[in-house]
């Protein structure tokens, strides 16, 4: 056989997605280019990896077995790398984080200090909605998820980093009634904070979107309303594009956390990313989210 590490990261990819279209999307990959890599991989075995019925993609058993074999490969070539950095004194390894899609504008200014300081260190960093995040948090994909609202039925330890406010956003200051309210996707953290805020009570029509980004676009266009999280709301607030609309019983607060289980032993890395936040996270709200906390104080 004659693979290559390469082959064996895009078909773990089509594994994991169960789609060739989207494991192409997640490795930035054409869908032609990944379909020649995994049939140049296929061909190198007499019994089929995967197997298509009815326009749906599965992977057989066998496909499955490799899969797992796959993956130790790409683990143990991982290490081969890592041991050669830590002969250089580097820390070294793989970082492993999901965050709740808001999380994006918060998860990057506590990260970039850390690997500033160490460069052996790979990051893998997922942002997706709730149940995403807490999916790959109880299988054990990961080292560290980073939450506004511990989870419910899960052992974990968490390090608050940020408070999380979310207030009711509009086009306008005052509410307009014949608009209605946009929501994010059921299983994101922030539709479950509406939905409990509104608690069923709100009989005007409504939106659903899938990302706090759609949310926004549909706010600037003036669709509606929602109650989303003022920390990715920086220059539409600040440029006056958006406002926001004063409600009873708002804003919603809760608190930024990381979040890990119990029952994992964290790695050298994550460790060290543990202790360099708690070192440095008021340094990184003082200098990253300067903008956030003096907004707060002024609203």
């Amino acid at each position: 056989m004659n693979y290559t590490l390469h082959q064996l990261r895009v078909f773990l990819e089509v594994v994991k997605q169960e789609s060739v279209t989207r494991a192409a999307e997640e490795l930035h990959m054409t869908q032609p280019a990944l379909s020649i890599q995994l049939k140049n991989f296929q061909g190198q075995f007499e019994i089929p990896l995967t197997e298509v019925i009815g326009r749906k993609l599965y992977i057989t058993e066998f496909g499955r077995s490799i899969a797992g074999m796959a993956q130790r490969v790409l683990d143990e070539a991982d290490q081969i790398r890592y041991k050669t950095r830590e002969y250089g004194d580097l820390l070294t390894g793989k970082l492993s984080l999901s965050s709740a899609s808001t999380g994006k504008y918060v998860a990057p200014y506590f990260l970039s200090g850390f690997l500033k300081e160490h460069s052996g260190i790979d990051l893998v960093l997922d942002v997706t909605n709730k149940s995403r995040v807490m999916e790959s948090l109880v299988k054990n994909e990961i080292d560290f998820a980073l939450v506004s609202v511990i989870p419910e039925g899960v052992d974990v330890y968490e390090e608050p980093l940020l408070q999380n406010h979310l207030y009711l956003v509009g086009k306008q200051a005052q509410m307009d009634e014949e608009k209605p309210f946009i929501f994010r996707e059921e299983g994101s953290a922030t539709r479950k904070a509406m939905d409990q805020y509104l608690g069923g009570r709100e009989k005007r029509k409504r939106m659903e979107l899938t990302s706090n980004e759609a949310v926004k676009q549909a706010l600037l266009a003036d669709l509606g309303y929602s109650i989303i999280p003022l920390i990715g709301m920086h220059h539409e607030l600040s440029s006056g594009e958006l406002h926001i609309v004063e409600a009873p019983d708002l804003p919603i607060v809760t608190t930024w956390r990381l979040i890990w289980l119990k029952s994992k032993k964290l790695s050298p890395v994550a460790q060290a990313y543990l202790e360099f936040v708690r070192e440095h996270k008021q340094e990184v709200i003082q200098t990253s989210f300067r903008w956030y906390v003096q907004y707060l104080e002024e609203v």
